[in-house]
């Protein structure tokens, strides 16, 4: 089972979601309180499952509503999600995947694990 670890940085508190074998799947931007931490990841929790996937990387591709999880090609020519609250805010993003294929597991393993995964502080 998965989990969040909450952990602060230099510049405030964020979480990163871990798949049950430990790798990082998700993270979150800086917070200024752990209260705010807390309700990003409740967020995730929320949105998560029921998040459409967009994959921009495609031309023509689809504009799907938020919540969504939006796939999308960085500068180093690398696959990332990030994934969209409701409000169009970004609640997580991933990290870099050479294959697409690997970043569309990282959605599911994000919408697999979200929901019921324990939330730890570091």
């Amino acid at each position: 089972m998965g989990k969040f670890v909450i952990k602060e940085t230099k510049t405030g508190i964020k979480f990163d979601l871990k798949a049950s074998n430990g790798e990082v799947i998700a993270t979150s931007e800086v917070y200024s309180s752990e209260d705010a931490c807390k309700k990003g990841i409740a967020s995730v929790q929320k949105n998560a499952p029921v998040a459409a996937v967009e994959n921009q990387t495609v031309e023509g591709y689809a504009t799907e509503k938020n919540p969504k999880f939006e796939i999308y090609a960085d500068k180093a020519g690398e696959f990332r999600f990030r994934l969209k609250a409701t409000n169009g805010q970004i609640i997580a993003v991933s990290e870099g995947y050479k294959a697409l294929a690997s970043c569309k597991n990282g959605i599911e393993s994000v919408k697999k694990n979200a929901p019921d995964a324990e939330i730890v502080k570091e």
